[in-house]
C-alpha cells in the first residue's frame, strides 16, 4: 500500500505550499509531479487517485496545492498562470534537493497546460502527460466569461468557481492571453502522452487534437472513453494511471527489465508528522507505516511495534517450514501462521518455560497447514517451527547497542 508523506516547500511567490508525496511500498522507479486543475487542489479525486495508483506501480508522485489554493499559503488573487508554472519548477527543485529530480510531469486540465510550459525549465524531465488539457490557456476564461467586462473595467472581480468565491485580477487575464501553448508543445523535446475523453463537456476533444498535432514524436494519444472532465468515476482515474505507468516505462527504462538497485541493510523509522504515533518505516526498498490503535492515542494506520514483532515471528516460522519441506522433499501444503502477543505474569503462564519471574511477554503461535497429516508429521512441523531464527532470538538473549548520532 502506498504511503502519503506530508510535505511543505516554498512556492514561486515565497509562500509555503502544502504537498503530499505518494511513495511506493517497494522500490521507486522514478519521481513524478502531478498538477491539479484550475481552482482545484491536490486532493481533487482525479489528482489523488492518479497519484496513488502510480505509487502502487513504483512511481513516487508529488502533488501540491498551487499558491492560494487548498492548504497552501498565499493569495489566489496574486497568482496567474505563469506563477503556477513557476510553482511547478519550485516543486521540481524541492524533489531534486530532497530525493531526485522528477522525470515525469502530469497535468490535469489547466494543470496539463502548466506542465507543458514547465517541462522546458526542468531538464531531467523525460515524459509529459496531459489529461483533459486545453490547447490554449485562454480557455480557462470560459469559467468566468460573464465577469470579464467587470474584471477589465475594475481591474478585478470576485467570481464563483465550483461554488466557491475567487478574486480574479486583470493581470490573470493578460497572462493567460499572452501564452502560446501550442508553440511550447511543438518545442517540447520530450515524449508526450495526451489523455482526453471524447465526451468531455468542459474541455472539448478538439483541444487534444490540437496539442497532439502541434507536438513532435515521440507522442501518443489515448481516449478516456465515457469519462467526464474531472474523472469523477474511480475506474476512469485508475485506467488513466495504468496507461500512464505502462507508457512512461518505455521512456524511463523501468519495468521487468530494469536494473535492480541495491539497498543498504537495516531498518529506518521516522515520525511522519501525522497523528501522535504514526511512523514511516523504511526496510531496504520497502516502505510501510507503523502506528498504534486509536484506543491508546494512535490513528491505527499501520501495525503496532509489537505487531511487527509478531509479524517477524509468524513470517519466519512459515519460511522455515517451507525451507525444511523443500529440502526434505516433504509434500507440505500451504502454511498459515497466526501470532498473538500479550504480557502475563510468569506464575500464570502454565505453558511457558520455567525460570521466569514477574511479567513476561507471551507469544502464542498457531500453525495451520493445508492437507491431512499424521500425528508424527504434525509433531515434526512443530519441532521445525521452534527452530525458526526469530523464535530463537525471542527465546534467547540479545544485545542492543544504542548510539546518539550527532
Amino acid at each position: 500500500m502506498p504511503l502519503a508523506e506530508p510535505v511543505t516547500f516554498t512556492g514561486s511567490l515565497g509562500d509555503a505550499l502544502a504537498a503530499r508525496l505518494d511513495l511506493p511500498a517497494g522500490e521507486i522507479h522514478a519521481f513524478a509531479i502531478v498538477a491539479h486543475c484550475f481552482s482545484c487542489s491536490k486532493e481533487q479525486p482525479a489528482t489523488a487517485r492518479i497519484s496513488t495508483e502510480l505509487a502502487k506501480r513504483g512511481i513516487a508522485v508529488l502533488r501540491f496545492d498551487f499558491t492560494g489554493l487548498g492548504s497552501s499559503q498565499g493569495e489566489f488573487a496574486n497568482t496567474d498562470f505563469s506563477s503556477n508554472v513557476q510553482d511547478l519548477v519550485k516543486a521540481a527543485d524541492w524533489l531534486r534537493r530532497t530525493y531526485e529530480a522528477p522525470k515525469i510531469l502530469i497535468g490535469h486540465s489547466l494543470g496539463g497546460a502548466a506542465v507543458l510550459m514547465a517541462a522546458g525549465e526542468i531538464p531531467e524531465v523525460k515524459a509529459v502527460v496531459t489529461v483533459g488539457a486545453p490547447a490554449s490557456t485562454e480557455h480557462v476564461v470560459k469559467n468566468f466569461a460573464a465577469d470579464i467586462d467587470r474584471i477589465e473595467e475594475d481591474g478585478e472581480a470576485c467570481v464563483t468557481l465550483g461554488g466557491r468565491p475567487f478574486t480574479i485580477r486583470k493581470q490573470f487575464l493578460d497572462d493567460v492571453r499572452g501564452q502560446n501553448l501550442l508553440d511550447r508543445a511543438g518545442a517540447l523535446r520530450r515524449a508526450l502522452l495526451v489523455l482526453h475523453s471524447p465526451t468531455d463537456e468542459v474541455v472539448g476533444i478538439d483541444n487534444a487534437r490540437q496539442i497532439y498535432d502541434a507536438a513532435k514524436h515521440p507522442k501518443g494519444f489515448v481516449a478516456l472513453d465515457g469519462a467526464d472532465h474531472l474523472l469523477t468515476r474511480r475506474g476512469d482515474a485508475v485506467f488513466a494511471a495504468e496507461i500512464i505507468a505502462a507508457w512512461v516505462a518505455r521512456y524511463l527504462d523501468i519495468g521487468p527489465a530494469a536494473e535492480v538497485v541495491s539497498h543498504e541493510s537495516g531498518v529506518t523509522v521516522m515520525e511522519s508528522g501525522e497523528g501522535r504515533f504514526q511512523q514511516f518505516v523504511h526496510a531496504g526498498p520497502h516502505r510501510m507505516l507503523a502506528d498504534e490503535p486509536v484506543i491508546v492515542g494512535g490513528t491505527d494506520t499501520g501495525p503496532s511495534p509489537y505487531d511487527f514483532v509478531s509479524i517477524g515471528l509468524a513470517a519466519c516460522t512459515s519460511m522455515t517450514l517451507r525451507m525444511y519441506a523443500d529440502r526434505k522433499k516433504m509434500p507440505l501444503g500451504r502454511v498459515t501462521v497466526s501470532v498473538t502477543h500479550g504480557k502475563v505474569h510468569a506464575d500464570d503462564c502454565q505453558d511457558c518455560a520455567e525460570g521466569f519471574v514477574g511479567k513476561i511477554d507471551r507469544f502464542e503461535r498457531h500453525i495451520t497447514v493445508e492437507g491431512d497429516y499424521s500425528a508424527e508429521d504434525r509433531a515434526k512441523i512443530l519441532e521445525i517451527a521452534d527452530k525458526c531464527p526469530v523464535h530463537r532470538t525471542l527465546d534467547g538473549r540479545s544485545a542492543i547497542v544504542t548510539k546518539f548520532d550527532e
